[in-house]
This record gives C-alpha cells, sequence and structure tokens, in this order.
C-alpha cells in the first residue's frame, strides 16, 4: 500500500500510516459506488432535481421517499387541508411515492404539507426537500408554501475565481438591521453590504440561512435544509443579495449545518415516515448529547444522497462560492469531541472517530469542487485532526482552510485571567502561529461564538461598564484607553500572523457592545441585543468609529502588499522582559509593544538591509491613539559588526502601540 503523501509530509504520521490509507481506501472506493450508476458524483448529488415539489411546463410533480409509509396525502389549502384521492401520492420504485398534478391544481403562495401514514400511525410532515417555508406569525407552525415564481434571472456572473487569502465578514441577516426586529435579505443588500464593500472584505459569510423553526437557535437546529429561512424574505431576495455581492467581486459563502439537525417532527426529518432512525443513528447515537439535536447516520446511502444533493443544490439554485461546515469535530468522533484533550496524535486514530463522517466529508468536498472548481470550504473543527484541510489525493478530507479555534479561546483566556503585566509574548506568538505546515487556517480573534449570552466580545472583557459612560470623544478613562489599544493590537497580531485568512464577525470590527442574545422567554421576546447599533460607529462624537477605522486600514495593509501569500511569518524578535515582539511577512515588518507601563526609546531590533517607512500605526490620533509616533520617518538600519555583522534598526516604541513598516530597498550612499 502506497504511503499517503500526508504521511511523507509530516512522519509524525507514520504509526498512523494504515489508518490513513485504509481512511483513503474507504473514501475512493465509497465516491466509486456511488457514481457507478451516474457517472460522477455531481449526476448522484441530483435529489433536488427529484424529490420535493417541482414545476414543468405542463403540470406540477411532486416525489418523496418514504420506505414505512403505507400511504401519503398532500394537504393544502388546495384541498382544505383534507386527504383525497386527487392529491393522494402512488408508490412506485425504491420506496418513492410520486404525484401529477395540472397546472391549475395548485397556486403560488399556498401553503401544504404531507400526511403520512406507517402500520400503527400518522401524522403531518413537511417534504425532507421542501424548497420553500413560512411560518405562521401567530401559532409558530411552518408550512411549506408552493413557489412558482418565474426564473431568477441573474445579473451578474457567478466568481470564477475565489479570494486566495479569504478576508471574511460573518454575518446575520437577521440581526443586521439597528431596529428592533429580524431583519431582511433586502435591508442587508441596501443598509450593511456597502458597509462590508467600503470596509474591504473579500468574501461574506451568511449565517442561519437554512430554515430553522426557532430563531434563537442562530440557525444551528436546521429542520428543512433546501429551505432559505423565509424570516428574511423570499428566495427571489436572498438570490438578489448574493448576486449584488457577486457585483463587488466578493465571494459570499454559506454556513452549511450537517452535523445534526433538529429534533422537530412536523417541520423536521425526526420519525419523518415513523421510523426513528430513517435518517439517523440508531439507539443512543441518534441524540446529540450536548445540542439537544438528531444525528445523522452517514453509513447509509440514501444519508449522503440527501447531503451531498443539499451541497450542490446551495451552489446551483443560489449561486453561493463555498460553505463553512459547521461543528465538523462533532462529527469526527463518536463522542463528538467532547471528552478529548487532544494532546497527541493517538486521539485521531484511536478508533473513536466516525469513519462513515469522515468519508462523508471527504465526498463533500470532492462533489463541492467537482460542481463549483474554485469553491472554498471551510471546516469548523477544534481537535486538529491532521489531513483534515488536505487533498483528498494526499490522503487527506479535502477542505481548502481549517478555522484556528484555539486562538480566540487564548484570547479570552489571558484577557479574563492574567494581568498584563504577566502576559507571555513568546507564548503569544507560539500559539498564533502554531499550525500544520501544509494546511492553511482562517485566523480570529472572535467570532459569534465568543459575542454570545453566556461569554463576552473582546471589547466588553476590556471596558466592562466604563464604555456606557466613557466612550465620548470628549471623556478620559484609563480602562477606556487600554482597551482600545489592546483591541487593536489583539486584531493586528491576529491577522498578520494567520496563516492563510482572517474571520470577523458583523459589527466586532468597531467594538460593538455587549452581547447577543436571541429573543426568548427568559428576556420577554426582546430583540434589543438582537441587532447591531450601526449609529454607534457612524457618531464622529464617539470613539467606536476609531476601531472600525483601524480595520478599514488593517484590511487595507493586505489589499495592497498581500502579505498573507507569504506563508509564514518571519520571526525577528521575541522579548518577554520588554513584552516585544518583532517580526516579518512578505516586505512588511510588525512590532509590537504589549508593555503596559513603559515605552521604548532607540529600541533596536535586527532586520534585513533596506529602508523602513511606517505605513500602519495603532497608536496613530486616527486610531483613537495619543500620535506619539512621527509616521512622516523614514528609518535607515545602522550596520553593526562590519561586513559579518548585522542591521540594527532603531525606533521609538511606545507602550501598547504596533507599527508596520514597510521595508524598501537599501539606499545609495548619496540617498544616506
Amino acid at each position: 500500500m502506497t504511503k499517503p503523501v500526508i504521511v511523507q509530509e509530516d512522519p509524525w504520521l507514520e504509526p498512523y500510516s494504515q489508518i490513513i490509507s485504509l481512511r483513503y481506501e474507504a473514501a475512493k472506493k465509497k465516491k466509486e459506488q456511488l457514481a457507478q450508476n451516474t457517472g460522477s458524483l455531481k449526476n448522484f448529488a441530483s435529489g433536488h432535481l427529484y424529490y420535493g415539489l417541482l414545476e414543468t411546463k405542463t403540470e406540477w410533480v411532486f416525489r418523496e421517499w418514504a420506505p414505512n409509509a403505507t400511504k401519503i396525502f398532500l394537504l393544502g389549502e388546495f384541498n382544505n387541508w383534507e386527504e383525497s384521492d386527487a392529491y393522494q401520492l402512488t408508490r412506485i420504485e425504491n420506496d418513492n411515492w410520486e404525484i401529477h398534478l395540472l397546472k391549475k391544481s395548485l397556486k403560488h403562495g399556498q401553503h401544504y404539507k404531507l400526511s403520512i401514514h406507517w402500520e400503527g400511525g400518522k401524522g403531518h410532515r413537511i417534504p425532507s426537500y421542501a424548497y420553500r417555508c413560512v411560518q405562521d406569525e401567530n401559532t409558530k407552525v411552518f408550512d411549506a408554501q408552493v413557489w412558482a415564481h418565474e426564473s431568477f434571472v441573474w445579473q451578474h456572473s457567478p466568481l470564477k475565481t475565489m479570494p486566495t487569502q479569504p478576508i471574511i465578514y460573518e454575518a446575520h441577516i437577521g440581526m443586521a438591521t439597528e431596529d428592533q426586529k429580524v431583519g431582511t435579505y433586502r435591508e442587508f443588500r441596501e443598509l450593511v453590504l456597502p458597509r462590508i464593500v467600503k470596509a474591504g472584505y473579500n468574501t461574506i459569510q451568511l449565517m442561519a440561512i437554512q430554515e430553522h423553526p426557532y430563531y434563537g437557535s442562530f440557525g444551528y437546529h436546521v429542520s428543512n435544509f433546501f429551505a432559505a429561512s423565509s424570516r428574511f424574505g423570499t428566495p427571489d431576495e436572498l438570490k438578489e443579495l448574493i448576486d449584488a455581492i457577486h457585483s463587488h467581486g466578493i465571494a459570499v459563502i454559506m454556513d452549511l449545518v450537517h452535523s445534526h439537525a433538529v429534533k422537530n417532527e412536523i417541520e423536521g426529518l425526526g420519525r419523518f415516515d415513523g421510523t426513528p432512525n430513517l435518517y439517523f443513528n440508531d439507539g443512543p447515537r441518534r441524540e446529540h448529547i450536548a445540542w439537544d439535536s438528531l444525528c445523522f447516520d452517514y453509513g447509509k446511502d440514501h444519508v449522503l444522497h440527501f447531503l451531498l444533493s443539499n451541497c450542490r443544490f446551495w451552489l446551483e439554485e443560489y449561486q453561493f462560492d463555498g460553505f463553512r461546515f459547521d461543528g465538523v469535530t462533532s462529527m469526527l468522533y463518536y463522542d463528538h469531541g467532547l471528552e478529548r484533550s487532544f494532546t497527541n496524535y493517538d486521539y485521531y486514530y484511536d478508533g473513536g472517530q466516525d469513519g462513515d463522517a469522515i468519508i462523508y466529508l471527504t465526498l463533500a468536498n470532492e462533489l463541492i469542487h467537482e460542481a463549483k472548481p474554485a469553491a472554498i470550504t471551510i471546516a469548523e473543527e477544534m481537535s486538529g485532526m491532521p489531513g483534515l484541510a488536505e487533498p483528498f489525493e494526499k490522503g487527506g478530507i479535502g477542505f481548502d482552510f481549517r478555522l484556528a479555534m484555539g486562538i480566540p479561546d487564548y484570547w479570552i483566556k489571558i484577557i479574563k485571567e492574567r494581568a498584563d503585566e504577566d502576559w507571555n509574548v513568546s507564548e503569544l506568538y507560539h500559539e498564533l502561529t502554531s499550525k500544520r505546515a501544509f494546511e492553511k487556517t482562517i485566523a480570529y480573534a472572535e467570532s459569534h461564538d465568543q459575542a454570545l449570552v453566556g461569554d463576552k466580545t473582546i471589547i466588553f472583557r476590556l471596558l466592562d461598564k466604563e464604555m456606557y459612560w466613557y466612550m465620548n470623544k470628549g471623556s478620559q478613562n484609563l480602562i477606556i484607553d487600554r482597551g482600545i489599544a489592546l483591541h487593536k493590537m489583539i486584531r493586528l497580531i491576529t491577522f498578520a500572523t494567520s496563516g492563510g485568512g482572517y474571520l470577523n464577525f458583523m459589527g466586532n470590527e468597531f467594538g460593538h457592545p455587549e452581547w447577543i442574545d436571541f429573543p426568548r422567554e427568559g428576556n420577554n421576546w426582546s430583540f434589543k441585543y438582537a441587532r447591531r447599533q450601526w449609529s454607534l460607529a457612524d457618531n464622529p462624537e464617539l470613539k467606536y468609529h476609531y476601531l472600525g477605522d483601524f480595520d478599514y486600514y488593517m484590511l487595507l495593509l493586505h489589499s495592497e502588499y498581500n502579505f498573507l501569500s507569504q506563508p509564514w511569518c518571519n520571526l525577528f524578535l521575541e522579548n518577554q522582559g520588554d513584552k516585544v515582539l518583532a517580526f516579518e511577512r512578505g516586505n512588511l515588518l510588525f512590532v509590537f509593544n504589549f508593555n503596559p507601563g513603559h515605552s521604548f526609546t532607540d529600541y533596536g531590533i535586527k532586520v534585513p538591509a533596506g529602508k523602513y517607512k511606517i505605513i500602519l500605526n495603532t497608536d496613530n490620533r486616527i486610531f483613537g491613539g495619543f500620535g506619539n509616533v512621527d509616521d512622516s520617518i523614514t528609518y535607515y538600519p545602522q550596520r553593526i559588526g562590519g561586513i559579518t555583522g548585522s542591521n540594527m534598526l532603531k525606533i521609538y516604541l511606545p507602550s501598547r502601540t504596533a507599527l508596520v513598516f514597510k521595508r524598501m530597498p537599501a539606499p545609495s550612499i548619496y540617498e544616506v
């Protein structure tokens, strides 16, 4: 058996080479099996072209797969929600059910459900391939809805190439408005998209798109996998938003939830045809012990068909450019990774891994890149399983990126548990740059996870109650000064050390106050904290805009110099006593002074020959700093030690300040 490439790259994987090879062969065999009758994995993943309510030029066709059913009826406004022979489905081959209806039988906008009978019972169900669902405002009950609009006309072509270094703006449509309500696709397109474009992000990640019964689940308890959430508007309005995003040359990816499903039976897939394990695991593995949800059985071909078709559907029907797969760690391990420390490689190969889930994720990546070769796939995964973000042909699982989930946890830990004087810059640099050599990561200081109730955003941890009283420009407060300074430095060093891309959650770039709390019984169904207060960043009398302005210039830095294209940083200085870090990436020199009380004059850093110019300064007054550094100076390193010596750059380095220098060619003797 040929040794996988990922083992050749990483000698520490040698003891597990056979396991990795067997995983690869199992995925390869499953791919060949699924494609043998259709010719390709893409053709296999075509359930959305066959199932559900489909409109042709002459009729409506509805199909459903329900092997345990004895009878199925369409119920709806078209037949007063009563079972009737005219709307009874016929059982056909392979446990499929079908009905053909005249065009006049159904009208656009009508609500409908299925009535599924089985031995010993029956129940109302929403079709597994429902493409549009709506919720009654009073009863909160969901129905499927006939959606017969003419085909949407795209005004802009899908992106042919994706950003090689995704700079991601993670956004939630519903909470994107400042009003205390559920925002819409249209409002996001008109009010929020221009902000993202102006800020310089090249990728937008949309959350909570798949339909979900409970708004407060943040979209992670999905009921209807093929339906775009109707809370935010119509399918055409979502397409208008995606079309508008593409018009700016920005990629748009979707937060895809295939790690579990809501337990609901009428809205979701639980006991769909009377059997509890039609899509899900049997026994104790059926329910997720931490998420109060149901776990897919990835070993069943019809589950693979359903989920792979779902991937292809969102790529083609809505022209998404890829996915951020949610909850990948939970999928990979039988114990969902909840009882593992992942301190050594044994944890990845000890038999506690769900081989069927690994095959599914591998096939999903293969399908996505077959259907849209330039697509971006990102794994939300915290265990660090080797090969997760390496190509299938190398023995990997095939994701393009993995989220560097340890970074925000580390920031919270040191902000929460350590005084500034106890921050260890050597440890900090190690945490930020530690990654597997051949896998790309998306770094972030905080995402939506850190902003939810029960946690705190970085700015809220740094400023706490002081932000309610001292964020106006006329106020002076040491806690505010510290928080603003560190907020900028934390983001800059996270961005500068990233292993491939960067992510920010909506509003955190300008230090959005407080937490996220969706309407629920415990807060009297209030929308107060499920929104974004853009007016704070827009108000020139408040300090929030300093942080938003800094975020813009930080992203502009990468837009102009593309420093993340260099895979690694080159560390020049790591002084724990002074709490100073200096490293190079591309032709940019990043210098950080995390010292809370000491500024340094003529601070020496050994650097390559050249001349240096400050191009970003966190202490600049336009970013709410004190302006203690003259950004107009050109710096010339001094030669120390003769021909065999080094070049010493001497700079003024204020406390809690980061400076970014552009290195230019060494000057001639006439310039000096």
